[in-house]
């Protein structure tokens, strides 16, 4: 799989960072031949066809990305429309199972889902970008002290640090 910074956040995480700010040009994963289907696989999310799961996938990004930015819940709600839960008991042990309007959407329905139960479950106001100038990447914060503000020392930390030790020499 092609290198991207920051993985292994959360699954509605890791789907926004697959699009990504390097060299001044935004990149998108999925742009790359067979990377959809890697990271479909990664995530246990491979549909019968992986290329069918490319536009509500997209689609699901932007809804999440626009969520984490503006608030706005009208596309992410859009998504859900696509499936729901159905609980069932299978040889005596209660469980759920989704079911969607069509089969290329089960990918997307479940980043939406898993988002949901994100929300419930991430400590409030710990869903975090980048505080780096240049970066979209987004983060959840699992610091002890919930101050996180990079989404890697090694990055945006790094240059960060550099900058203002640079701008203090400077007397700015």
């Amino acid at each position: 799989m092609i290198d991207r910074p920051l993985t292994g956040e959360p699954l509605p995480l890791d789907l926004v960072n697959t699009r990504w700010a390097a060299e001044g040009q935004v990149r998108d994963l999925f742009d790359e031949p067979g990377a959809l289907g890697e990271w479909l696989a990664e995530h246990d999310l491979a549909p019968a066809a992986a290329e069918d799961a490319l536009a509500p996938l997209r689609t699901v990004r932007a809804a999440i990305r626009r969520f984490l930015e503006d608030g706005a819940d009208d596309e992410l709600n859009l998504v859900l429309e696509h499936g729901r839960l159905r609980l069932e008991v299978s040889d005596g042990v209660p469980g759920e199972r989704a079911e969607v309007d069509r089969d290329d959407w089960l990918p997307a329905w479940e980043v939406a889902r898993s988002f949901l139960e994100l929300l419930r479950s991430a400590p409030r106001g710990r869903l975090r970008r980048c505080e780096g100038p240049e970066c979209v990447l987004w983060f959840l914060d699992t610091s002890r002290n919930g101050r996180r503000r990079w989404c890697s020392m090694a990055g945006c930390g790094n240059r960060a640090k550099v900058k203002s030790h640079y701008d203090r020499a400077r007397g700015r």
